[in-house]
């Protein structure tokens, strides 16, 4: 009987190697900072997906590890973001980085809950869940870099509007707003050009899982709407963090 599922045997093993390969050279001989991360993220990405990919069953028949396990996500993710931003492992970075991702994506994943939109099972709530946070913990890691690196690199912006009389906040914000609302922008770029450039993650899903065109459709567009409202909350808020020194860089 043929199958729309993606086979799983030895064929993807070598193509997961392969893409794996291709894009550590390509970004080796491009001069491209993190590409040595390339192959590492490839194999935590393999374990990962593995462990969950056992475990799933038993946390989707069980709301109370669906919620733990929303939990974890909303940590992991922070965790990341605070990496990303600061440039440092460190416990307070998590946990400022942990205020714009969960504040985008929890209220969002409660409301359409709530709504009756996603039906209040583990199967359906662990991936809504998964690509809000995920779209909040990218939105959250590239507008707070780009405030930090904004602050940084106009330091002297910020005391010439301190000097003016501006609070240190809104004179902060003059030079790292701009530059963190451009993180909204690859969030845009997707809502645009679905159907036309790309059919994501949700669309393809729903019609691998025997759903119609339909209602493939109307998911991936909640899914769409739904990041773009949660990645603009996290981008504000973590700009707001920013601006208040909440969320910074150690200083060498």
């Amino acid at each position: 009987m043929s199958s729309t599922m993606l086979e799983v045997g030895p064929r993807l093993a070598v193509a997961l190697v392969v893409l794996t390969l291709v894009a550590a050279v390509v970004a080796g001989l491009g001069q491209l900072g993190p590409w040595r991360q390339i192959p590492v993220a490839a194999v935590r990405a393999t374990l990962q997906l593995g462990a969950v990919s056992l475990l799933i069953a038993a946390i989707v028949a069980s709301l109370w590890f669906t919620a733990l396990f929303v939990v974890a996500m909303v940590g992991t993710a922070a965790w990341t973001s605070g990496q990303r931003i600061t440039r440092a492992r460190r416990v307070t970075s998590a946990l400022w980085a942990a205020v714009p991702i969960a504040g985008g994506s929890l209220p969002i994943v409660v409301g359409l809950i709530a709504g009756g939109l996603v039906p209040l099972t583990g199967i359906a709530i662990v991936p809504i869940a998964g690509i809000l946070i995920g779209g909040a913990m990218t939105a959250t890691s590239l507008a707070g870099r780009r405030a930090l690196d904004e602050l940084e690199s106009r330091h002297g912006e910020v005391e010439a509007a301190l000097s003016l009389g501006f609070p240190d906040r809104d004179a902060a914000l003059e030079i790292c707003r701009p530059s963190a609302g451009q993180a909204l922008v690859p969030a845009l770029d997707q809502t645009r050009t679905v159907g036309l450039v790309t059919l994501p993650g949700a669309f393809v899903g729903v019609l691998l899982g025997g759903g119609s065109a339909v209602e493939a459709g109307a998911t991936q567009l909640l899914v769409l709407i739904g990041l773009l409202a949660v990645e603009s909350v996290a981008i504000v808020v973590v700009t707001e963090l920013a601006a208040r020194a909440r969320l910074a860089r150690q200083r060498p």
